[in-house]
């Protein structure tokens, strides 16, 4: 984290030129006051400038693309760590080799360092409501372009032997894609049956 000590009139100021020295705004700072202003004898003896110290708030992003690069680095894997921040999202895409380590199978190495990474944003950043996605060279959209196609090839298959489709268990996120694909479906209905981590999505006829 980078800190600055600047002076001013007034402790304002003295702020405000600190957080152009930093490039952040001031909600991304914490702002320590050195010495308060002093206007002096007739406002010219004795008259001192005040002086703060600014620091630098690490941002979630950043927190969490740090941690991110050492969790892969022990594991022996060279790849690049890419934030991507929207209103909801904090969203994480790894690229490099080997990254096939990373996704596991069917996805499970990744969605239990997703699990760990929003461990670690909640514990750090309590306050926050984003939501923690990570990727893997694109994986998670290749994935949910499949389940989609999935999802509507066993609607099809359920409507036309009039019987009950039920898929691999799935995790609560790839759940929710087969049941977002098909809720328009009228002539199919999805339900989620079992516990965790076996929970499973039904297809049913209508």
């Amino acid at each position: 984290m980078r800190t600055v000590e600047t002076s001013g009139k007034t402790v304002e100021e003295a702020t405000q030129k600190a957080l152009e020295d930093l490039g952040v705004s001031a909600e991304h700072a914490l702002v320590e006051i050195i010495t308060e202003s002093s206007p002096g004898l007739f406002g010219i003896i004795g008259s001192k400038q005040a002086r703060v110290r600014v620091t630098e708030k690490m941002s979630p992003e950043h927190y969490l693309s740090e941690f991110l690069q050492t969790v892969i680095t022990h594991m022996g894997i060279a790849g690049q760590v890419e934030p991507v921040v929207t209103d909801e999202n904090l969203r994480f895409n790894i690229n490099g080799q080997r990254m096939g380590m990373l996704i596991g199978k069917r996805g499970q190495t990744l969605n239990a360092l997703q699990y760990l990474l929003n461990v670690a944003y909640h514990k750090k950043f309590p306050g926050e409501g984003h939501r923690v996605i990570l990727d893997v060279e694109d994986y998670r959209e290749k994935r949910e372009q499949t389940l989609r196609n999935l999802a509507i090839n066993l609607a099809n298959k359920a409507i036309h032997f009039r019987k009950e489709v039920v898929l691999e268990p799935m995790n609560p996120q790839e759940r929710r894609i087969i049941h977002t694909t098909l809720q328009d479906n009228a002539s199919v209905g999805t339900y989620s049956q079992g516990e965790e981590p076996y929970r499973k999505v039904v297809i049913a006829p209508k």
